[in-house]
């Protein structure tokens, strides 16, 4: 048993253990061990301290693992963080709520990558072992939690004989070393002798191939943990009124027969009746209990857990799981509970002056309460002077908990406030507390804000509240275990721990006196065989029949078999009306396997023992399904392992930050001392508007000759006054000198730099310091155009306005332009100039910072009348004195009208904004005095003209790139090389005019780097930014799209798979393995008629209309496989109808347009409408009953919705799916020809939707309506009453609530009906504000 010992481990002990703790810690490291110490003396920080001594042999990149197994889910996060707090190992957590049953091999192989710790329950760590998910030689140390449960089937007992002591007993590798913890390695249910005793801890020594330590005495540990003081609490028990209960008794016996006669006239089928009147059953029972054991009151509550009767009650829980239950059954169970609830009621006293707290002792007389119930009472009274009181109250039943917390919550505020809560399992069949709302009751307990717990013995095992101070058990402990488990709750100095019984029961009191003596002789009989080595396992581990896979190690047995085939069926397509499952025929000794199974039957021949031959079965069905492939290597079923290879590639690390291309043909450098050739594209501007600044062509002049189609396009900018028509036309090549280059970068870097920042800000310096250099920059001129027919040429009169441009162009000055006579000087801010250099110009203005846009001299001076806003009139000479502290020394010179600029916008929008106000203060007058000439002759024309170029060139920048992607596909096609990535080519970010970067602009920080596509294309890459992965595929999609409805399918195809999405379209002829005579089960005539389609394989119509749930041999399959392929062509063949017959649809209406053409209700009601529910081949009652139900409704659903979304009922899911299937039996046999499908489904569709019948669906619309005028939408909440889902639906909205709660037979169309009412009243709400508003 001294495995591993040549590892040669350190002791890592924390400075705070205690000496037993590091005894026990010695003996772990050197040995298998199991710590039988109290609850509380800190069993888990030895298992921590062992953690850390085998901490560098788990540290990554080690392959090596340690596993702390728990047997509640509760502890799991408990113990975990316990770990974390203590060593600095990486530690993983695992429950079934994750979904690992549905893991994959791939999936934990991360997980263990990632983690050096796996906490989790012993039945994940059981399964991973068996599909070799996990091998035992990984496991370096295993740590079992509450190990006395390693006896029998138990998780903890399975791992060690079918893995443990098998690898033991080969000798393959060492084992891992095993640590158990327990406070009582007994579970007997009576005090024992230390003989038998011993034989019980060796027994569990010899499973775990472990020794037992333990303290000599509960004295050594009483140095370090608090003991709670047991005490008796006595009651006599006192029967209830004899009357009153042969009343109550025979009425509620009557409820019950009634009920479960009720029963027979529904028509339910067999196992949904059976269920039904087991659950009656089960409630009757349950209220007898109550009656008899806890009195009417408490019955009466119970019976208004059971019906929902109570708000408060319902909301708490849901003490019926209703399970696979119908509508209709449900009811039946309800009505029970309430006519119960009623019958306990009228012996309850009435009106609302009456409370259960004014007289316990008169309640205990009348039969209200028990004497035992009393007695809980009396004694929690006697702690009522705690104010911080953390009680547990153990109970063995469910019921029993949720009453006495209720009962507790009423009258325990007369005297106190405490306030109590209950926690129960989840096998009790009568509840249904989720972990989650368990786990968030002791969070609660732990802080305090509840004071009582009433509990089963959920939480016996591992709950860790150290400012417990009171345990009371209320029903007695079944076992040592509970008992000394239960007493260990308690965990604070003084506390106390009640036992109650009856006060004439003295076998229940010499039972327990057996208890308290029990841990004692335990420890003695440990103590005394401590030198004793383990005993061998008596067992012949190869007695067991085991079914291996070589190839991954993976296992099933016998035991594990049955469950495995469950497992498997349950992950086979299914629906409400059924769920496929194995069947066990005794007499013939035959499993049958569901029909959507490859397999459909296992038949066990030969003598075998009765007990095992349905094991035999199973494990017969296990080994088949294995080799045709059903199950796959590591014997999980094909279809979870196709969902989990599914989840991974959706998975796969996605790298957010990608590359911003920028094209090639704007890209370039230049020589110093050679002219340069540029090709010249006019850029014509049209005014769709009249507007009193026209505008003026604009010359683009580039490196690179552009390809015709882009060269010559035209398009729309959507400007706030109407339309600017732009259109591209080639006027030839140019040749420019370097210094003839240089001044028209300057000029448009100082034009556009103005019209972006509005401010000269280092204008002068930047223009100053530019030069042409052999950099690589974007290079391209935008040049003011003079239209000469039939060409145009340069405006360069225009580009030598920049007053601080280089001093040799200053020579290029004209003469004055005004009449003479007309001409004369003024004073500026740079001195005397010419009016005719002030006209049309652009000028500063320092004592403000602005620039303005000369237009004209106005008639007015500085001693003119200028009205205020304030009313006053002063002079201009005043205002600027008292605004701007300036005295204008020239006042008698002509002021200047001046205009503010024009604010950049992006123009490429789509939808027109609604045209803003213009400023009444566009123009200013202005002191020439004041003005600082930038830039003359240039008019406001051209500034207005410019003010359009940063959103023209981002949709030639745009086209460049998607012309530039083109050629990369091209490439490909031609030279078959490996593309690189196509996230640099994506425009996702809305585009900003003020950050469009000024071609030749230094003042920028932006540097492009080169990347080649291929060998010999070029692209440039400007800079990196995050595009989201939904960003990428959607725009693959909208790729695909756009290759699909030019070059069609194979074209489409084609393109996927240079993108890398491999698809296979070779069209195979598709074999059918079986023969049927579709005409003895249907009217093949009658179907073909209808569908306007002749089957060449009558077969396929005959499996496109068989459910699941009809069971025939010569059927071998459902329509379920022909319905997943029908719902995929019908998908896109309608949503090709609409994108070729509506072109101008946006894409939300389209996609409308399509949910509601395709949604399953208007596929249902078209079945019911063509009559095809009569020729559906189905064995289910409950299907029967609902479609009669649809088809007795349909007249009315039909008349009053529209196209699915208005309707109110719930169609059967069947007679939409058989639309759906029809369509995939059509494809199939037609060759795959989507066509025909569609002119055979179509008549069955009509009237198709159109864009004038189209409604949002009230989901969507709602939740769209809350987005854009930002209203508050709540969660929506979800319960269950009478069999019927409930959704409520609450929108907050201008401190107004509307709210909504629909009941419907399903989720979805109670949320739609919902919904619909909140988007009504919200409608009227917006409409009534408006009114006002105009009002």
């Amino acid at each position: 048993m001294e495995i591993g010992g040549s590892q040669q481990l350190s002791v890592d002990p924390l400075p705070f253990a205690r000496s037993y703790q590091l005894e026990a810690l010695e003996m772990a490291i050197k040995q298998n061990t199991i710590v039988f110490l109290d609850t509380g003396s800190g069993k888990t920080l030895i298992a921590i301290m062992l953690l850390r001594s085998y901490a560098y042999l788990l540290r990554k990149p080690s392959p090596f693992i340690a596993v702390f197994l728990v047997p509640q889910v509760v502890l799991v996060s408990q113990q975990a963080e316990a770990v974390k707090m203590h060593t600095d190992l990486n530690v993983g957590t695992y429950c079934g709520d994750m979904g690992v049953d549905f893991w994959d091999a791939a999936t934990w192989k991360e997980e263990i990558g990632k983690h050096e710790v796996l906490v989790m329950t012993p039945a994940i760590l059981l399964a991973g072992l068996r599909h070799s998910f996990f091998k035992l030689s990984m496991i370096k140390v295993l740590i079992i939690d509450e190990c006395h449960h390693a006896r029998g089937k138990h998780p903890y007992a399975c791992i060690m004989m079918e893995f443990y002591h098998r690898q033991l007993s080969s000798a393959r590798s060492n084992p891992p070393r095993i640590f158990g913890m327990t406070a009582s390695p007994i579970k007997t249910k009576s005090g024992d002798s230390e003989f038998s005793c011993w034989q019980k801890i060796s027994e569990l020594e010899t499973m775990m191939n472990s020794k037992v330590y333990t303290c000599a005495s509960e004295s050594v540990l009483a140095q370090f943990i608090p003991f709670p003081r047991p005490k008796f609490k006595f009651y006599s028990h006192k029967e209830i009124p004899c009357t009153l209960y042969e009343r109550l008794a025979r009425d509620l016996q009557s409820l019950e027969e009634k009920h479960v006669r009720s029963l027979e006239m529904l028509g339910l089928e067999e196992a949904a009746a059976d269920a039904t009147s087991k659950k009656i059953k089960k409630i009757f029972s349950t209220l007898i209990f109550c009656l008899d054991e806890l009195g009417v009151w408490l019955g009466l509550k119970a019976t208004q857990s059971f019906s929902c009767n109570e708000t408060d009650i319902c909301n708490e829980t849901d003490l019926i799981p209703w399970g696979k239950m119908d509508a209709r059954s449900q009811a039946i169970v309800n009505n029970f509970s309430l006519d119960a609830c009623h019958a306990f009621a009228t012996y309850v006293p009435p009106g609302p002056k009456w409370s259960i707290s004014d007289n316990v002792e008169a309640n205990v007389d009348a039969g209200l309460v028990s004497s035992k119930v009393a007695c809980l009472v009396e004694s929690l009274l006697e702690y009522r002077h705690l104010k911080d009181i953390r009680c547990i109250v153990f109970v063995e039943r469910v019921i029993t908990a949720v009453v006495l917390h209720y009962l507790l919550n009423e009258l325990l505020p007369k005297y106190s406030s405490w306030k109590s809560k209950y926690i129960a399992g989840n096998n009790s069949g009568l509840q249904s507390q989720t972990r989650k709302k368990q786990n968030e009751i002791v969070e609660e307990f732990r802080k305090g804000m509840v004071n009582i717990i009433v509990a089963t013995s959920i939480l016996e095992e591992g709950l860790d509240v150290k400012t417990c101070n009171l345990v009371i058990r209320f029903d007695p402990c079944s076992t040592v275990c509970s008992f000394i488990q239960s007493r260990g709750r308690a965990r604070m100095q003084h506390s106390d721990y009640i036992l109650m019984m009856k006060s004439e029961d003295s076998a229940t009191r010499s039972r327990l006196e057996k208890y308290l003596a029990c841990g004692d002789i335990m420890r003695k009989a440990s103590l005394r065989h401590a030198s004793l080595p383990c005993s061998p396992l008596q067992v012949d581990l190869n007695d067991e029949e085991v079914y291996y896979v070589e190839s991954t190690g993976a296992s099933v047995t016998l035991a594990s078999s049955v469950s495995l085939i469950y497992f498997y069926c349950s992950r086979l397509p299914s629906d409400c009306y059924f769920k496929p499952a194995p069947r066990w025929d005794e007499k013939t000794r035959t499993l049958h396997l569901p029909k959507s199974c490859p397999l459909q039957k296992v038949v066990v021949e030969g003598n075998i023992n009765s007990r095992i031959v349905k094991q035999t079965a199973c494990l017969e069905a296990c080994k088949k399904l294995h080799e045709i492939g059903a199950l796959t290597d590591n014997l999980v079923p094909d279809i979870v392992v196709e969902e989990g290879t599914g989840q991974e590639c959706g998975n796969e690390h996605y790298i957010d930050e990608q590359p911003r291309y920028f094209p090639p043909e704007l890209v370039g450098c230049h020589p110093k001392n050679s002219k340069i050739t540029y090709h010249c594209y006019l850029i014509e501007l049209k005014q769709n508007f009249g507007y009193d600044i026209p505008v003026h062509d604009i010359l683009l002049v580039m490196r690179s000759e552009l390809d015709s189609d882009v060269g010559s396009m035209h398009f729309d900018l959507d400007v706030d006054r109407g339309s600017l028509a732009v259109s591209f036309k080639y006027v030839g090549v140019i040749e420019l000198s370097p210094d003839l280059v240089l001044l028209c970068r300057r000029f448009q870097t100082t034009l556009l730099r103005v019209l972006i920042d509005r401010n000269l800000n280092n204008l002068k310096e930047l223009l100053d310091g530019d030069c042409l250099g052999d950099n690589i920059e974007i290079d391209y001129l935008l040049l003011p155009a003079i239209r000469k027919d039939p060409r145009a040429s340069i405006d360069w009169e225009c580009i030598h306005s920049l007053r601080f441009s280089c001093e040799k162009f200053c020579g290029y000055r004209l003469n004055c332009s005004l009449p003479k006579g007309s001409a004369r000087c003024v004073q500026t801010k740079d001195g005397s100039e010419c009016t005719c250099m002030l006209r049309n110009s652009l000028v500063y203005t320092p004592h403000n910072g602005h620039v303005y846009c000369i237009t004209g001299i106005l008639g007015l001076n500085g001693n003119s009348p200028l009205k205020l806003r304030d009313g006053r009139t002063v002079t201009y000479k005043k205002y600027y004195e008292e605004r701007h502290g300036i005295k204008l020394r020239f006042d008698r010179e002509s002021l200047l009208n001046g205009r503010h600029l024009f604010q950049l916008q992006n123009y490429l929008q789509r939808c027109r904004k609604q045209k803003e106000k213009e400023s009444g203060h566009t123009t200013v007058e202005l002191p020439p005095e004041l003005c600082k000439i930038i830039m003359s002759p240039i008019s406001i024309t051209t500034f207005y003209s410019f003010s359009f170029v940063p959103s023209i060139m981002h949709r030639l920048e745009s086209l460049l790139i998607a012309v530039n992607f083109k050629k990369m596909h091209l490439d490909h096609c031609m030279q078959n090389d490996v593309i690189p990535t196509t996230k640099g080519f994506i425009r996702n970010e809305s585009f900003d005019p003020k950050r469009w970067i000024i071609p030749g602009d230094r003042s920028q920080s932006y540097a492009l780097s080169e990347e080649l596509l291929f060998s010999t294309r070029k692209i440039y890459v400007r800079e990196s930014r995050k595009v989201k992965s939904k960003t990428v595929a959607d725009v693959v999609e909208a790729l695909i799209g756009a290759f699909l409805s030019t070059g069609g399918e194979t074209t489409a195809l084609l393109f996927m798979d240079w993108m890398g999405i491999k698809v296979d379209f070779q069209v195979l002829p598709y074999e059918r393995h079986f023969q049927v005579h579709a005409e003895k089960l249907l009217n093949v005539r009658r179907l073909e008629s209808l569908l306007n389609y002749s089957f060449r394989d009558s077969s396929l119509l005959l499996e496109a209309l068989t459910h699941g749930s009809y069971m025939l041999p010569e059927i071998p399959r459902c329509y379920q496989r022909l319905e997943f392929l029908g719902d995929a062509v019908l998908d896109y063949v309608v949503t090709m109808h609409f994108y070729h017959k509506y072109p101008g649809l946006s894409p939300e209406l389209l996609t409308d347009m399509r949910s509601a053409s395709t949604n399953n209700d208007c596929y249902a009601r078209s079945a019911v409408k063509f009559e095809l529910h009569k020729h559906i081949l189905h064995a289910s009652q409950e299907l029967h009953r609902h479609i009669v139900e649809t088809v007795n409704n349909f007249e009315k659903i039909s008349s009053n919705s529209t196209f699915g979304w208005e309707s109110e009922t719930t169609f059967p899911k069947v007679l939409g799916d058989v639309i759906e299937s029809l369509a995939g039996a059509i494809l199939v046999d037609s060759g795959y020809n989507k066509e025909i499908v569609f002119e055979s489904i179509r008549p069955l569709l009509e009237p198709l939707i159109t864009p004038e019948t189209v409604m949002p669906h009230p989901v969507k619309e709602l939740n769209e309506l809350c987005q854009t005028m930002h209203y508050n939408m709540k969660e929506p909440i979800k319960s269950r009453s009478k069999g019927m889902t409930l959704m409520t639906i609450e929108v907050e909205a201008n401190g107004f609530s509307f709210k909504h709660t629909a009941s419907a037979a399903d989720k979805r169309t109670a949320k739609k009906i919902a919904s619909k009412e909140v988007l009504k009243s919200l409608k009227k709400q917006i409409l009534r504000n408006e009114c006002r508003k105009q009002v």
